[in-house]
């Protein structure tokens, strides 16, 4: 029989894990379309931002699909310039992540390029989706001061034309299987990537100072790291060895088992748009405590945030709760699939159904 499903293509350039996680829950789940997924490896971002539509230039050259959903690292629209076919489609163009609220690393280079291509991406779709309203905010606010940087010669209203055809659907997070063990309210859990952007330098001064505080606890150290371990880790491993019980990027069932058992959540990222690993985190038991920024104002109650940055801060708190007992775990089922695939099947719905280039669609 004809398979009359609608086609839709997928595009992610830059298959990092939660871009993966998203991609791979969004096409598993909805099997009522036919998916097309094309990815690119998470490497090589400044390449991979501006040259996934060369990359995918002979692939799509006789794509055959309904719809087309992009990431924030597909320049869609020097895709849809190249691909005419593609261009007249019915196009999503989902927002995992901005150019303007990432922060800047220490051997990057300042650029406004990778921030035009999103401007330009956005411009180009039909409807855009978030993961959250502080992923948006900052998107939109970024750009409007972008702009007003340009001498002359802009439009009026981008902002608001842009916020029009804007909704929030966050990424799902997965649920975890909590074995029926006990919880160590002493055990510290940090599953983070221990990179610039999670600030682990000052993760790992708050655990120093709280060592010498005499405080008894414990230290899950979980979450990617390079090949050679960056100076916060090598640190922690020197001075409180003796306290780490997990130390790496363990596989699913093992990290999951660490999430149950953990007491606390840490985090001190500088970037963070939607933040599934203290969601994960969360879900599982875990108390989180998070800086009072970012995605997290959106998602956990003023006990579980402190200023961001603020060593001294941090480490009170965790002393508090490691002496006192931490608040319960707040509620995170609105980050669920159960409560979030009504959302994406009526987004998606509307798109496949919905009118050729020029459909303007706001769901939230």
């Amino acid at each position: 029989m004809p398979d009359h499903r609608k086609r839709i293509l997928l595009l992610s350039a830059y298959r990092a894990d939660s871009h993966a996680a998203w991609a791979d829950w969004l096409t598993s789940t909805f099997d009522a379309f036919d998916w097309q997924l094309l990815e690119l490896p998470g490497r090589h971002f400044r390449w991979r931002i501006r040259g996934n539509p060369i990359s995918w230039l002979d692939a799509l050259a006789t794509t055959e699909v309904d719809a087309v959903i992009a990431t924030s690292m597909v320049d869609l629209a020097t895709l849809r310039g190249l691909q005419p076919h593609l261009a007249a489609l019915p196009t999503l163009y989902y927002v995992h992540e901005n150019q303007f609220a990432y922060p800047l690393g220490p051997q990057q280079v300042d650029s406004v390029d990778p921030q035009m291509v999103q401007i330009y991406a956005a411009l180009a779709a039909d409807r855009i989706a978030f993961n959250s309203a502080f992923n948006r905010d900052s998107f939109l606010e970024g750009m409007a001061t972008l702009l007003g940087r340009m001498p002359d010669a802009v439009p009026p209203g981008i902002r608001d034309r842009l916020t029009q055809r804007s909704a929030i659907l966050p990424v799902p997070i997965q649920p975890t299987a909590v074995a029926g063990g006990t919880r160590d309210p002493g055990l510290i859990l940090w599953n983070h990537r221990w990179e610039y952007d999670k600030a682990p330098e000052v993760f790992a001064e708050a655990m120093l100072t709280l060592a010498g505080s005499g405080v008894d606890f414990r230290l899950a150290l979980l979450g990617p790291r390079p090949a050679n371990a960056p100076e916060p880790l090598q640190k922690l491993r020197e001075a409180l060895g003796n306290r780490i019980i997990a130390d790496g990027k363990l596989p699913r069932s093992e990290y999951d088992a660490l999430l149950g058992r953990a007491g606390i959540v840490v985090s001190t990222a500088r970037h963070e748009f939607q933040g599934l690993a203290v969601l994960e985190a969360s879900a599982a038991g875990a108390t989180p405590l998070v800086p009072d920024a970012l995605a997290y104002r959106e998602q956990y109650p003023d006990a579980c945030r402190y200023p961001q940055g603020d060593v001294d801060t941090l480490t009170q708190r965790l002393q508090a709760w490691l002496q006192q007992g931490a608040p319960p775990a707040p509620d995170v089922r609105a980050w669920t699939p159960g409560r979030l695939e009504p959302d994406w099947k009526g987004m998606l719905d509307d798109l496949v159904m919905g009118e050729r280039k020029g459909s303007r669609v706001n769901r939230g």
